[in-house]
């Protein structure tokens, strides 16, 4: 009975999968903060997407670690960045392992962003007095949208919170040729810290932090007003991030949009988890099931949490 009359369900095609890829790496690197997930080898991570198809996500979500960083995150939009290289590897995984059991390939994501990229850790170009400057970012992004989609990418995702990200990578991708490229927006991104184990994930350079451009927690009006721009400039969908602490930000931003809304379950909200139930204090299991069903039933179309791939296989 209760099954029957459900009002929120979980789908393994409702799932991202966030994803690392390090150049330069001869085996997967244990994340220490993110138990279970790992800095993949360019050999694993195609493993990794063909796991991923095989147990019918609905998408992965890439991001790229270089070896070699610079002020303005020249790796970012290099022809053959290890970004550009995830992206051909995962396209040709889900090429050979999509469509398994006559599922849907998963959709290809990748980070649009420059912090993995960059020597000072930050999501734009960095100007001498310390700033960083939005406009002169703006271009970066561009670039990098481009160079993605002609690697192969379904979706580019600019996270930074750059004013007018959406507007300037649709008009390049446009431009490219790449109109059927689609654009999820990172719109209400709190500048949260739940993110720390994301910065071991990535060997993050950050010093100091990113308040001068992602929100403050305490401002829900604000992150509907930021959906509200990337809506108006063509995001084909939008985000809130993260997703736990922001649920009343979720319902109110999925309640005035009229495209897909996705969710991040983040890095701290899974390494809560984690350590709380390596101690026997909490369920794992029950534990990411209701997290994930929640963020879900606060109006979450899409969610992309580290839980994927074992949610979908307690779905069966």
């Amino acid at each position: 009975m209760r099954r029957l009359v459900s009002e929120t369900r979980l789908h393994p095609a409702n799932l991202i999968l966030p994803l690392f890829v390090k150049e330069g790496l001869q085996e997967p690197r244990p994340i220490a903060s993110m138990p279970g997930h790992v800095q993949h080898t360019e050999e694993s991570l195609g493993e990794a997407v063909a796991q991923a198809s095989e147990a019918g996500l609905g998408g992965v979500m890439l991001f790229g670690i270089p070896e070699r960083r610079d002020a303005t995150g020249s790796q970012a939009d290099a022809e053959n960045g290890i970004l550009q290289r995830a992206v051909r590897i995962a396209r040709h995984a889900v090429a050979t392992n999509g469509g398994v059991g006559g599922r849907p390939e998963p959709v290809i994501m990748a980070d649009t962003c420059l912090d993995e990229f960059t020597d000072h850790g930050h999501c734009g170009i960095v100007t001498s007095d310390g700033r960083v400057d939005n406009d002169a970012t703006l271009d970066r992004y561009a670039r990098m949208a481009v160079a993605q989609a002609r690697a192969g990418v379904d979706v580019v995702s600019p996270s930074g919170m750059m004013d007018g990200q959406v507007a300037m990578i649709r008009e390049a991708l446009d431009e490219a040729g790449f109109e059927e490229t689609a654009i999820l927006a990172y719109s209400a991104k709190y500048a949260s810290a739940y993110y720390g184990p994301f910065r071991d994930a990535v060997d993050s350079q950050l010093e100091g932090d990113r308040r001068t451009y992602q929100m403050d927690p305490g401002n829900a009006r604000e992150g509907l007003r930021e959906a509200d721009l990337d809506l108006a400039e063509g995001a084909d969908m939008v985000m809130v991030k993260p997703a736990g602490s922001y649920l009343d930000v979720l319902r109110a931003v999925a309640d005035r949009s009229d495209v897909p809304v996705a969710a991040y379950q983040v890095s701290g909200e899974y390494a809560m988890t984690e350590a709380a139930a390596a101690n026997g204090w909490i369920d794992r299991r029950a534990a990411a099931l209701e997290s994930v069903t929640c963020i879900r039933r606060a109006g979450a179309d899409l969610v992309l949490t580290y839980y994927a791939l074992d949610i979908a296989g307690w779905l069966g």
